[in-house]
């Protein structure tokens, strides 16, 4: 019985592909669609004329507010005096030591071709005639808030872009950490500052009358 179940199915497969080569349709001439609206959609394309909307356009703007899903809201804008603001309103929300990796490589990226590995201002943009960034371990750098950084890093400053459009929100707070944590190790191997020479000896206190040595030495 399953012999001629079998040899039934292989008969059928025979004619099937022989139908299929005598019965070949023109390469030439589209199939036909069962189903036309997988194909053709019934809506507008977003960039042809539209007679119902507005302006005849299909693609319309979006409503004022919109805010793309993800995105966080900056209500700061590029002056300084928005950048004080920021630098007194923003902390970093990430943590400096989990943020470190990552903000190696976003300073590798995008801001050694300036700033240079050593973050001196040494970069090849700056080797080949533009003028030098600032020093990120300089005293002026040091003194930035990390408000200021991110606004910086953001809105840019002089001659320095804005990365909003490269970098996200994480990636700017990233690469903060890792200056940051530069500039503290750069600060803590700093050598203790040396008096100059011939500079005079801290005058010992003045003699009070009635007090011995030894009871002057107490009271301080």
């Amino acid at each position: 019985m399953s012999a001629k179940i079998n040899w039934t199915l292989a008969a059928l497969f025979a004619l099937t592909m022989a139908a299929n080569f005598v019965v070949r349709p023109d390469p030439d001439v589209p199939n036909i669609d069962y189903l036309p609206d997988m194909a053709h959609s019934a809506a507008y394309a977003s960039f042809s004329p539209n007679p119902i909307l507005p302006e005849g356009k299909t693609m319309q703007p979006p409503v004022p507010g919109t805010l793309p899903r993800g995105f966080t809201p900056l209500h700061y804008q590029a002056t300084p005096e928005d950048a004080l603001r920021a630098g007194a309103e923003l902390k970093n929300p990430l943590d400096p030591e989990k943020a470190k990796a990552r903000g190696t490589v976003v300073y590798q990226n995008f801001c050694t071709p300036c700033h240079g590995g050593s973050m001196r201002g040494d970069g090849a943009v700056a080797m080949h005639g533009f003028p030098a960034p600032p020093n990120l371990k300089g005293e002026n750098s040091v003194k930035l808030t990390e408000g200021q950084m991110f606004h910086i890093v953001t809105f840019g400053q002089k001659k320095m872009p804005g990365y909003a459009t490269q970098l996200t929100p994480e990636d700017r707070w990233s690469v903060i950490a890792y200056v940051k944590a530069a500039q503290k190790e750069t600060t803590a191997a700093a050598p203790a500052p040396v008096p100059p020479s011939g500079a005079p000896a801290e005058a010992a206190p003045a003699p009070v009358a009635g007090q011995t040595p030894a009871a002057q030495e107490v009271k301080k």
